[in-house]
């Protein structure tokens, strides 16, 4: 991608990189910086993007860096965070930004304010996260990130994608876009007032602002996306050598609800009838009944598998089930189906280990969002600079 206006390829530099998602959806950019704690995800950003410009250790350590991090003469049109969601989300414990893995966003924004030092400040900020960003403290988490994005010299919006859009993995998120408020931002790109696909929480929060930084306030125009094309059904891989046994699989069936149960069955006379095979994604949920929380598994059939999680998510991890004429199978999803799932190519390179490439693929960002946001504002934010 080279943008018209300048005759380059826009730059960008990324903070808790993973094992590079984000840069995977910035096709055509240059990478002029990388950071990632974990050692584990480091190595595998190496393996598919190389080192030059990983710096792998804590995000607070890579200010003093700045200065001698080769490529970093030319100018950030771009700083990427997807920063760590475990507090913020419905999964989490709820501690918001003060929690311990998402406060390492005012860390992220230390670094943004080293790179302005070095008269490097990014023209454009995107921040990605979980939509519990939008609703964490009451509200509150949201009113301080846009505060700070303020107090760093940027003006701010947001919007919200779902990789449903794209792949088949319901996954809806909250990107936080913020703007040098030095540049005008191109009158194609913003609208006065939100549109009809703008969620009411997020309208709700904005209303919400102190004057000032709701006077401040970008609604993003962003193209509807094409649509998908694939299926929960056509990304998985038929002849995954490890199922579960039987046994496990009645025990999992057996905690459905009667709603659940019904979907099942009728799934169920429809492969008797035509031979094809369904294939459902299904989870362990906790539910209030009557006072008491009651656990339950939920199946979907409607082509999605729903939001990928870490290990750390628990009973809550997905699984899949395989509806065949002759039977009911069950197993875990691979993580190629992971990845695909996530929008990466077939080359993309995961962790030997299952549970470490599993990890890395429910903490990062759906490839074909990325790309979306980079073509369809990103770019011609950075060609505006």
């Amino acid at each position: 991608m080279t943008s018209i206006a300048t005759g380059r390829a826009p730059t960008f530099v990324e903070f808790f990189a993973g094992g590079g998602m984000a840069r995977a959806g910035l096709e055509g950019w240059t990478c002029l910086l990388a950071n990632d704690v974990s050692a584990t995800k480091a190595a595998v950003y190496r393996e598919n993007w190389g080192d030059d410009h990983l710096i792998e250790g804590d995000v607070r350590d890579v200010r003093p860096h700045l200065a001698i991090v080769p490529g970093l003469t030319p100018r950030v049109d771009l700083a990427w965070a997807s920063f760590p969601c475990q507090d913020l989300s419905l999964a989490g414990r709820g501690a918001g930004l003060d929690g311990q893995r998402s406060s390492a966003l005012i860390d992220f924004f230390h670094a943004v304010d080293g790179l302005a030092a070095l008269r490097r400040k990014p023209a454009v900020i995107v921040l990605e996260n979980v939509l519990g960003a939008l609703t964490s403290n009451d509200g509150a988490d949201f009113r301080r990130v846009v505060g700070w994005l303020r107090d760093l010299g940027y003006r701010v919006g947001a919007v919200t994608l779902d990789a449903a859009d794209f792949v088949p993995q319901s996954r809806p998120r909250v990107f936080f876009i913020a703007l040098d408020a030095r540049v005008a931002p191109p009158a194609s790109l913003v609208d006065g007032t939100p549109d009809a696909r703008v969620p009411q929480v997020l309208i709700d929060q904005v209303d919400d602002l102190a004057e000032g930084l709701r006077e401040g306030w970008l609604w993003w125009r962003l193209a509807t996306p094409a649509g998908r094309s694939a299926t929960l059904g056509d990304i998985v891989e038929r002849d995954a050598p490890e199922w579960d046994e039987p046994e496990r699989s009645r025990a999992a069936l057996a905690m459905m609800s009667e709603a659940t149960r019904a979907k099942l069955d009728a799934v169920r006379a429809e492969v008797a009838k035509t031979g094809r095979t369904q294939v459902g994604a299904f989870f362990r949920r906790t539910r209030v009944e009557g006072g008491r929380k009651i656990q339950h598994v939920e199946i979907r059939f409607d082509g999605l598998a729903g939001c990928l999680r870490t290990a750390a998510g628990g009973s809550s991890v997905q699984r899949l089930l395989f509806v065949e004429r002759d039977g009911l199978r069950t197993r875990a999803v691979t993580p190629r189906e992971a990845a695909r799932l996530m929008g990466l190519p077939e080359t993309y390179r995961l962790p030997q280990s299952r549970s470490q490439a599993l990890d890395l693929l429910g903490d990062g960002v759906a490839v074909p969002v990325v790309a979306h946001l980079a073509q369809s504002l990103l770019a011609l934010l950075a060609a505006a600079a």
